[in-house]
């Protein structure tokens, strides 16, 4: 997989524009105007902050663990200022279709103008968060290289500071606040010291790469199935004895509607986390007999992890076994610690986002 991917780097590279190729607006520039909706549902452009003294404008993302790392300070960022009539807006350039599958490893959403929508109010923002993910031609005018990627803007809307928030994306560990800064050195009436700086995060999710997504999907499909038989002893010891790792284990059958519908949603958060310290079992309940078709299913679905089939023996001395909460119908989801306990559970159809935010708060939203 590694050379594999290698080689799509290679190919790439020689096909489309990056964000190299998008420069970066240079200190003294007037800042580019911009017609964008927000997750108020409202559209906002450069008159719409007309009567703030300074305008900060900040891109981020839903997905990115650095930006994940600085939503708070944002958030009290705006609060810190706001009484000075300092504006901050943040814009998502990502195009969420340009998002593999293994770069949603430390969030639960995507960057989607819906999925947008849900991480502000989770949040509560208390700026507007604006989608450039349809056209990105913000984006393009402003030239960031990483989220987040910041932008201060005096009254005359001239670009005063661009470059990171502060010194370390390691929340609590910041020395040098390089935002706070330019922006009181700027209030003050003085020039910016420090006017640019560089900056670190995750890259921009330009639509020229789309194509990523679609072929580690591809990949997917080369990547071994098997589907093994295991008894109630084996269930317990999935469940007792995870390998360091949250498990995720989903009771199902190939004849149970629910079951067949959330299943790829299940395989796509495997593809999701299976680069952490995360595991993901299916145990089938339908007959040995059936093996051959619930292995096809699986196939199609392209459910590389550990799969398992139960078989129609002892299913009630299983229900038992697994957890006293489970009422016995399925499909019945369980998200299991290192130490062992249920730390999620879900008995019918799950609801991803939920699943994946079960997921995420125990494995960390940050790098270490």
């Amino acid at each position: 997989m590694k050379n594999l991917y290698l080689l799509f780097v290679v190919l790439f590279t020689a096909n489309f524009t990056y964000a190299e190729d998008y420069k970066t607006l240079e200190i003294g520039s007037k800042a580019p105007d911009f017609s964008l909706k927000s997750v108020d549902g409202k559209m906002y452009n450069l008159q719409s902050f007309k009567s703030a003294e300074i305008l900060v404008v900040v891109f981020s993302c839903n997905h990115c663990p650095t930006a994940q790392a600085y939503e708070d300070r944002l958030i009290a960022f705006q609060d810190k200022y706001q009484v000075q009539k300092v504006k901050l807006v943040v814009i998502s350039p990502n195009d969420d279709q340009a998002v593999r599958f293994d770069e949603l490893g430390y969030s639960d959403l995507s960057d989607s103008y819906d999925e947008m929508v849900i991480r502000a109010k989770e949040k509560k923002y208390n700026f507007p968060y604006l989608y450039d993910g349809g056209t990105q031609s913000t984006a393009h005018a402003y030239g960031p290289t990483t989220t987040p990627h910041a932008f201060v803007f005096d009254k005359a809307r001239i670009l005063r500071y661009v470059g990171r928030i502060d010194d370390e994306e390691h929340i609590g560990r910041a020395k040098v606040f390089d935002l706070e800064n330019a922006t009181d050195e700027l209030l003050a009436g003085k020039e910016v010291s420090k006017p640019t700086t560089k900056t670190f995060g995750c890259s921009i999710k330009w639509k020229s790469k789309t194509d990523w997504k679609v072929k580690e999907v591809e990949g997917w499909a080369k990547e071994p199935v098997a589907l093994e038989k295991i008894d109630i002893q084996g269930v317990k010891n999935l469940i007792s004895h995870t390998d360091g790792k949250y498990r995720l284990i989903n009771f199902w059958a190939t004849w149970c509607g629910p079951c067949v519908s959330e299943f790829s949603s299940l395989v796509e958060t495997d593809k999701m986390y299976r680069q952490r310290d995360f595991d993901f079992v299916t145990i089938t309940l339908d007959d040995h007999k059936s093996h051959e078709k619930a292995l096809s299913f699986l196939k199609k679905k392209m459910a590389s992890n550990k799969n398992y089939i139960f078989g129609s023996e002892n299913k009630y001395d299983l229900i038992d076994a697994v957890d006293a909460k489970w009422p016995g119908a399925l499909p019945f989801t369980i998200l299991v610690s290192p130490e062992g306990e249920i730390v999620f559970r879900q008995s019918g159809i799950i609801d991803p986002i939920a699943l994946r935010k079960a997921i995420v708060d125990k494995i960390g939203r940050y790098y270490p």
